[in-house]
């Protein structure tokens, strides 16, 4: 297999053609070629007074991209159809790219030549994203370590190799401890486990050659349980299976154990951060991020816990006298309270996830979705064939302007074996300008959605459609950028804590009428949602909104204290602490939620968790411009906000800061108070 099989010269991926026997060799020798052509770069630096852009960061951005090109779908295979050879082909080439990437941080004359050229008579003649890109270079040097003493960059060197492994050993251990367990179950095991659950139930026996109904920790047969299974018997066995994944208890105690592996990556982060002078991982986090420090993002946190906890008591105060009267239920534990709230929900509003489901099928959800986007940033979203795609469920799609292409898509919506869990959507291939020729963006969005149940399309719950528009909302940043050039196209180069922003920002439009009218349609009447249920979702939309809040706090407060400990992080003993503050209901003490928290242990929210409240408040912010333009019963679609948030926001992409951008758009600074009202936490104006 060449490179080539990795990235075709029409822009995408041939998935067919890449053969995991031949990743490693074929990883390995571009990264051979971009080191020989880069020591051929740097001797003719040597001799140049001022490097200029065309001879120093544009040749160094094509051989970037060119090894990203080949590692995309190499890392997407992996995350979506798991194998163990390809696992272990995407593990042993983790090791190299760190490798190499800290060897290039780390390079001294690179940076020197960097800082020519930042320095240089000719830096004022770059436009403002090629500035940014030479400053947020230079940051970069120093934060991969190109100041210190040799022995120190070496163990640094080090160290960012091991993580890289411990990052894929953590996620493996989450995968296959999510795949070992399940459970064989009759439909008097399940009362109130819906007709839809039981189909898939019942799917999944008979996919793994077994009778009756199986459970699973995939997230749709996890959250079915939690919901609407009346056994709790039953819920908290699943419940013990799921937040005891990958640790030292539960069903699979150490078989999958990540304890180690968390211990080590904590000790080595800070280790890194200390080498580099920080006084902790948190302190190294904030470098990168909108924040200006740990005691900053500690203090935003405090303040919103401050709001949130009288809410969030009341909430948990009404469930608690709900499951008395209702359930005799008089120790509302974990494994109660989704089914109590679902149950509660239907007692107050009478409407649930499933009387929603009907109306949300995939396919209207995601032209309605298109349609929405089509009218807010003045583009034109089509169904395509791909030319190759991993799996039957993918779906292909491409985005124009005016007529022309600029940018295309995967969609891989459903929950599957051997396929990581949650939603993310991942670069593909950025948009950048090399010469005459233009590269377009392209994505992979992901979900793990129900299949298709036998007699029936695949229906989504409000919470999924949702879950949807976040994610394509993270398409947009990445694939409706003007950016030239890649380090700051689309979702490059921006603050880890607003990139958030427009994937929280597309969400409003699942809770706003003209829009709910586009994306729900009865999968059997073809029957808009009616305007009784229309009417009971919207007053429903911040029910135990407080208990929804309360919980990412405890996830950002415990990310950010687990980072700021030092070499005493203990995981066990920081959760205790922070739910010593934000745990309203019991936990168990073999709760071991951080074992699988992939956010901070195997992506990139590290000290960042705090990223979705932060960007949050932009985006409440953002979408408050939106009512305020469409007050009065005017079109929130059509309102002049949403060519400026595309051009101000989607198409600026990382070239300038987040903040510069906000306030290009609102003409302010962000304020939370939108945040504040649109979740409920405080009155409406």
């Amino acid at each position: 297999m060449t490179a080539s099989a990795l990235a075709e010269d029409d822009g995408l991926p041939k998935f067919s053609g890449i053969r995991v026997e031949e990743i490693e060799p074929t990883i390995r020798a571009l990264i051979a070629d971009n080191k020989r052509e880069i020591e051929t770069l740097l001797e003719v630096l040597a001799t140049e007074v001022e490097p200029t852009w065309d001879r120093l960061a544009a040749p160094l951005e094509e051989l970037d991209d060119r090894l990203n090109k080949a590692w995309a779908p190499i890392s997407h295979l992996n995350a979506v159809v798991n194998t163990p050879e390809m696992r272990a082909a995407h593990d042993a080439c983790q090791p190299l790219i760190a490798q190499y990437a800290t060897e290039l941080g780390q390079s001294r004359p690179l940076y020197d030549a960097y800082r020519r050229l930042a320095d240089g008579g000719g830096y004022g003649d770059l436009d403002a994203a090629q500035r940014k890109i030479v400053s947020d270079a230079l940051r970069d040097f120093q934060l991969s370590g190109v100041a210190l003493p040799s022995a120190q960059k070496g163990r640094f060197a080090q160290i960012a190799e091991r993580l890289a492994v411990l990052s894929s050993d953590f996620a493996n251990n989450v995968l296959d401890a999510t795949d070992a367990w399940s459970k064989s179950v009759s439909e008097r095991d399940v009362p109130g486990l819906p007709e839809s659950h039981l189909r898939m139930a019942a799917d999944a026996a008979q996919a793994r050659g077994q009778d009756g109904l199986l459970l699973t920790l995939e997230a749709p047969s996890f959250v079915g349980v939690m919901d609407h299974c009346a056994n709790r018997d039953l819920r908290r066995e699943v419940h013990e299976a799921y937040v005891t994944r990958a640790s030292d208890v539960g069903p699979h105690a150490g078989k999958f154990d990540n304890s180690a592996v968390m211990a080590e990556i904590l000790a080595l982060r800070f280790e890194q951060a200390r080498l580099l002078g920080f006084d902790d991982y948190a302190e190294r986090s904030m470098a990168t991020k909108m924040a200006t420090g740990a005691g900053q993002v500690q203090a935003f946190l405090d303040d919103l816990l401050d709001r949130c906890l009288p809410v969030a008591r009341r909430d948990l105060d009404e469930l608690r006298a709900y499951g008395a009267e209702a359930f005799g239920i008089d120790d509302v534990q974990p494994w109660d309270v989704r089914f109590l709230t679902e149950r509660l929900q239907q007692a107050k509003y009478a409407v649930g996830q499933e009387e929603l489901k009907p109306y949300f099928p995939l396919d209207h959800v995601r032209r309605g979705l298109f349609a929405i986007a089509e009218r807010l940033f003045g583009i034109r979203i089509d169904d395509a064939q791909a030319l190759d795609v991993w799996h039957e469920d993918a779906s292909f799609h491409t985005i124009s302007r005016d007529g022309e292409r600029i940018a295309c898509f995967y969609l891989d919506p459903f929950a599957r074996p051997r396929k990581r869990s949650g939603a993310w959507m991942a670069a593909c291939r950025d948009r950048r300008q090399a010469g005459n020729f233009l590269q377009l963006p392209a994505a992979f969005l992901t979900c793990n959605f129900s299949p298709p149940a036998a007699g029936q399309p695949a229906l989504l719950t409000h919470a999924e459609v949702v879950t949807l528009f976040h994610e394509f909302g993270h398409g947009l940043h990445h694939m409706l950028t003007r950016a030239r050039h890649g380090p700051v196209s689309g979702i490059n180069g921006v603050e880890w804590d607003a990139v958030e922003l427009p994937s929280q920002f597309m969400e409003n439009w699942c809770w706003q009428p003209q829009s709910i009218a586009l994306i729900s349609r009865h999968w059997q009447t073809g029957e808009p949602l009616p305007e009784t249920l229309l009417d009971k979702l919207l007053a429903a939309k911040n029910f135990q909104a407080g208990a929804r809040m309360l919980r990412q706090l405890e996830f950002g407060l415990f990310d950010l204290a687990l980072h700021r400990a030092g070499d005493a992080a203990d995981p066990a003993a920081i959760a205790e602490r922070i739910r010593g503050r934000t745990a309203l209901v019991p936990v168990p003490r073999y709760d071991r939620f951080a074992w699988s928290f992939g956010h901070i242990f195997a992506g990139g929210y590290a000290a960042g968790y705090y990223s979705y409240l932060w960007a949050e408040v932009l985006s409440a912010d953002a979408f408050a411009a939106f009512e305020e333009e469409g007050a009065g019963g005017a079109d929130k679609l059509a309102v002049p906000a949403g060519r400026r948030f595309l051009i101000e926001v989607l198409e600026r992409g990382g070239t300038r800061t987040a903040e510069a951008s906000f306030l290009a758009f609102r003409g302010r600074a962000a304020e939370p108070a939108a945040l504040l009202r649109h979740s409920g936490i405080a009155p409406p104006a």
